[in-house]
Order: C-alpha cells, then sequence, then structure tokens
C-alpha cells in the first residue's frame, strides 16, 4: 500500500483549507492532511460557501511543489481520481464519473467537491492546499445543483471520514505519484475514461461570457476543449461547465 502523508484530526475548525493557508504562510511546507469533524467557514469554489455535517470528509492536503503555476493547478485532476476512487471503494466500480474539471458525480448528482489554493513561498516554490469535501452522509439541501451523498447509495452505513480519508489519502499519494514520474498524460487518460459529458452539448459560463458549444474533451495542459456552435474552437481553463442542466 502506498504511504500518505500524516493526517491531523480536529473536531471542529473554521476552514481545513483556511488551516492550511495560514500554516504555509508561516512557512509550513507539509505534506499533511489537515481534517476537520466539522468546518464552521466552509468554503468551494468561487466562493461558495461548503456545509461539513458531521458524518461528512473534509480535508486539505497541505503540499509544496516546484511545479509552476499552470502545472501545478493539474493537482486538481489528482485530487479527482483520488475521490473518484474512494466511491468506487464504497459503492462499486463505474458509478462515479468526473465533470470538468473535478467534480465527482454519482447518478448525475455532485457528491465530492475540491477547491485548490497556492501561494508563492519565500523560496521560490509554491505552496497549495488541495481542498476536498466528500458527502458521505449527508447531502446538503437548497444548492446550485443537485447534490448527492454515498449514504443515498450504499444499503448500510457509509464509511466514518477518517476511514475514508485513509484511502482517499493512499489514492491521492498514488496518483500524485504518477503525475510526477510521468507528467499530466496518465492523469489525463484516467480522467477522461471517468468524463461526464464529452462529446455533449455543454454551457460554459465563465466569469465575464457564457459560451455554448460541445465538450470535446481535455488538451494536454488540462483544459477543455469547447467546439463553440459557430465551429470555432475555445480553450476552458476556468469557469463552471453545465451539461443538461447538471
Amino acid at each position: 500500500m502506498t504511504p500518505h502523508p500524516p493526517i491531523e484530526a480536529y473536531d471542529e475548525i473554521d476552514s481545513t483549507n483556511a488551516e492550511a493557508r495560514r500554516r504555509a504562510e508561516v512557512g509550513e511546507a507539509g505534506p499533511v492532511w489537515i481534517t476537520a469533524a466539522v468546518q464552521t467557514a466552509g468554503r468551494g469554489r468561487r466562493g461558495r460557501s461548503w456545509s461539513t455535517a458531521r458524518g461528512n470528509l473534509a480535508a486539505t492536503l497541505l503540499m509544496t511543489t516546484d511545479a509552476p503555476p499552470v502545472e501545478a493547478a493539474q493537482v486538481s485532476f489528482v485530487a479527482a481520481l483520488a475521490a473518484a476512487e474512494l466511491a468506487d471503494a464504497c459503492l462499486g466500480p463505474a458509478i462515479a464519473r468526473l465533470k470538468w474539471p473535478n467534480d465527482v458525480m454519482i447518478h448525475g448528482r455532485k457528491c465530492t467537491g475540491i477547491l485548490v489554493e497556492s501561494g508563492a513561498r519565500p523560496d521560490g516554490r509554491l505552496w497549495l492546499a488541495v481542498g476536498i469535501g466528500v458527502n458521505l452522509a449527508h447531502a446538503p439541501p437548497n444548492v446550485e445543483r443537485p447534490a448527492t451523498a454515498y449514504a443515498e447509495h450504499m444499503p448500510g452505513r457509509p464509511p466514518e471520514p477518517l476511514a475514508a480519508l485513509e484511502v482517499l489519502a493512499t489514492r491521492f499519494e498514488s496518483w500524485r505519484e504518477a503525475w510526477a514520474r510521468q507528467g499530466f498524460a496518465p492523469i489525463a487518460r484516467a480522467w477522461s475514461l471517468r468524463a461526464l459529458g464529452i462529446g455533449q452539448p455543454c454551457e460554459a459560463r465563465l466569469p465575464n461570457r457564457t459560451l455554448a458549444g460541445v465538450a470535446e474533451g481535455l488538451d494536454p495542459d488540462g483544459a477543455l476543449r469547447l467546439r463553440l456552435d459557430d465551429g470555432g474552437l475555445e480553450r476552458i481553463t476556468a469557469g463552471d461547465v453545465f451539461f443538461g442542466g447538471a
């Protein structure tokens, strides 16, 4: 079994990503996983709140990398693969699908969110805070997109958060090592095998505009190729992508 960085577990914290950032800004390099049973101020991408009820998993890996920022951002795909394999272990193979860039979906509903934050260190390297939230026992109500939890798809109880994190951290380390040794290509291949919506119409909501087209797949750097309705090709590097309302 691939060893993983140590895990520090707390009962309650404002945000595991915020704690990772605080540590990084005083010079801590990691790697270390920070997890909490409850987050009082969890957050997701684009400033959205991320609710962590007791029984769900909230964890952040603080790590350091020599990669430039564009390459370092590929860690979100590494995290997505690890989270999908956690779903495999709990729910069975081939149920979890990935929606660009890193949402883990079960039967069209989101069960996992990933937020990667970064900053420069005095030595010129980057610190990364790889936050992963998994709805194990509860799905949040009244959210922008339909959500689900493992418990809705299991005959018995979902795993305890720390047990789930052991699997997640192990799978993350395995994919991280593949990324470090072989680059992004094996990550992109594995992600594409699980991809939701490739070849289908979609809408990409960017910070300053909305585009419609067909998702063609990943570019070598992880950008999504979007074939526009007028035949043009757009590279989506940041934004939200929706397939059939999902």
